[in-house]
């Protein structure tokens, strides 16, 4: 399986990069994007990062073993737009 990592881009230049130093197997791309949005919607919830004003401005570069950008995942794609729906509700 292809490992992905998974940088976040909190500000603009090389400093306002955080790298992902171990990354995570997983089977594509598409599972990489899903895994980015899982862990944005826990990082957002804990918002336990002072330096981080606003996580709507975050996002994902995820890159391949040989350091290459895979995708971009912005933060802002864990809030729904009008109309979308993630799937059934979840019941207690």
């Amino acid at each position: 399986m292809p490992r992905y990592f998974f940088n976040v881009r909190h500000r603009p230049g090389p400093a306002g990069l955080a790298q992902d130093p171990e990354g995570e197997e997983l089977a594509d791309a598409n599972a990489a994007r899903e895994r980015a949005l899982t862990v944005a919607r826990a990082m957002i919830a804990r918002d336990q990062f002072a330096t981080i004003r606003d996580w709507m401005l975050c996002s994902f570069e995820i890159t391949d073993k040989d350091g290459q950008l895979v995708l971009t995942v912005p933060f802002s794609d864990t809030v729904l737009e009008q109309g979308e729906d993630w799937g059934p509700a979840l019941t207690a």
